[in-house]
């Protein structure tokens, strides 16, 4: 099927992006020679929060259409605590929270999620979200001034980490799917930096490729890896990246060096990589040195242990081949993604039908090459649905529909790709496959009732359509 300047369309729309870009400025990183003082930033008494209870909407004081999901650890909020700012792309606060909540208890942080952050806002609506949220919190809560840090995934990486650009009270970002915001340039960033990418995430070449340009940078810095697509990390995963985040704080002296958590954490840290070694996962241990070097260097000499290894690894003939067997895959998944642009304007249903189907069974077989698979799956995804939404908003409904069956095809899951579908289906005027869809969205996890309320179409057919039921059926 051809399609008239969709190519453009892709080229403009293919990178999921929280906001629209800006210029930031950055500075260098200064580790401070003393325990830093910790307060918190209030002007009025803290408030009482349940503690150990995910509160799903607490609504900002100054700003009544601006609200957080928060949780405080079982301990308590009685003296200042690090705090984690959670941004969703879909601006589903509670979720974050309610996945790495005991974690949370773990490491006695408070977490914070906002309901307002979510893909296309752009850059002043993100700093009006962040100067709400963050004014509201301190007078609210008991924050340690010296611990305050970002976490997004996907666009909401990239938002974590543009708050941190313009505001140096952020210490450390954790970034998921997505990194830096577009046009960025890799630089000496006054925060550390952990990115964490599923090994199926269509986007982990491109964060390989940002880990490998802070390499030359002064900004401390770790990539992890998890078996998974794009979304978010596992407890696990978060697990160490919350572990940094205590040793980095140790390191520049915030908080008192705890010998006992840096022991626990290199016995961990060993175990993965003889582990890995023994099974001959040469290129995943050196991955794990790397971690382990990065949060550890300036706290212990067992750092030297991990230096040694990761040297050892990299001379073995047989990492250098499964290194040299990593870039031809990553050499050949360029050059599929170079025909699928040239499909995306040429291909027919039957073309991308059973290329899809065999990706999926490709993807199922344990081998090497079924990351690679996921991350094309994934791929095409996020393209139909650039492709999708372009030329739904160009009430180019014909083509719509064609890219967004194929939406459906390769991600029959997604919310998304149904709630395009009931747009479709009510531009046809059929309210009953126009219901059926979001049905069908929200069963995939559809949740954002103002959108659907406030959608034209569904407005047009609201009297043959059951908006009341479907909105009850919404799990916030």
């Amino acid at each position: 099927m051809k399609t008239n300047f969709l190519f453009i369309l892709f080229l403009l729309t293919i990178c999921i992006s929280a906001c629209a870009n800006n210029s930031n400025s950055t500075t260098t990183n200064n580790d401070t020679s003393q325990i830093q003082t910790a307060t918190t930033n209030t002007n009025s008494l803290p408030d009482t929060f349940e503690t150990g209870k995910v509160i799903a909407k607490v609504v900002c004081k100054n700003d009544a259409s601006q609200s957080y999901t928060l949780y405080i650890p079982a301990k308590g909020n009685n003296e200042v605590l690090p705090i984690i700012y959670f941004f969703d792309p879909h601006a589903a606060g509670s979720f974050p929270l309610n996945k790495y909540k005991t974690l949370a208890d773990t490491y006695n942080f408070i977490l914070i999620g906002s309901n307002n952050s979510k893909n296309g806002n752009d850059w002043n609506t993100t700093e009006k979200i962040w100067n709400t949220i963050s004014t509201d919190t301190k007078k609210r809560l008991k924050i340690n001034s010296n611990r305050i840090y970002t976490c997004g995934f996907s666009g909401g990486g990239k938002v974590a980490s543009y708050i941190a650009l313009q505001h140096t009270e952020i210490k450390s970002v954790i970034v998921g799917g997505a990194a830096l915001p577009d046009g960025t340039a890799v630089g000496n960033f006054n925060f550390s930096l952990t990115i964490l990418s599923g090994e199926g995430d269509m986007n982990m070449t491109d964060l390989v490729e940002t880990n490998n340009e802070l390499n030359k940078t002064q900004t401390r810095h770790r990539i992890i890896f998890f078996d998974g697509i794009h979304k978010w990390a596992s407890e696990t995963t978060m697990n160490t990246a919350f572990a940094g985040l205590e040793l980095d704080a140790m390191r520049t002296q915030v908080i008192p060096k705890d010998n006992a958590f840096i022991n626990d954490f290199i016995k961990k840290m060993k175990k993965e990589m003889d582990d890995l070694y023994i099974n001959k996962s040469f290129i995943k241990a050196e991955r794990i040195s790397e971690i382990a070097i990065s949060m550890l260097d300036g706290l212990t000499d067992e750092v030297s242990w991990f230096k040694e290894k990761k040297e050892m690894i990299e001379k073995n003939a047989a990492y250098q081949n499964q290194l040299q067997a990593q870039q031809k895959l990553l050499s050949k998944e360029q050059n599929i993604k170079a025909t699928y642009m040239q499909q995306f304007q040429q291909g027919d249903m039957n073309y991308w039908t059973k290329e899809i189907n065999d990706l999926k069974t490709k993807a199922k077989i344990p081998n090497a090459e079924a990351a690679m698979n996921q991350r094309l799956l994934a791929y095409l995804s996020l393209a139909f649905y650039s492709i999708s939404n372009q030329l739904i908003n160009g009430n180019n409904n014909e083509q719509a529909a064609y890219f967004d069956t194929l939406y459906k095809t390769v991600d029959p899951t997604n919310s998304e790709a149904w709630y395009f579908s009931a747009i479709l289906n009510a531009r046809s005027n059929n309210a009953k496959a126009t219901e059926d869809d979001l049905m069908q969205a929200v069963a995939n996890g559809f949740n954002d009732t103002q959108r659907m309320m406030q959608q034209p179409e569904f407005q047009a057919l609201s009297s043959q359509l059951n908006l009341a039921k479907i909105s009850s059926s919404i799990k916030n």
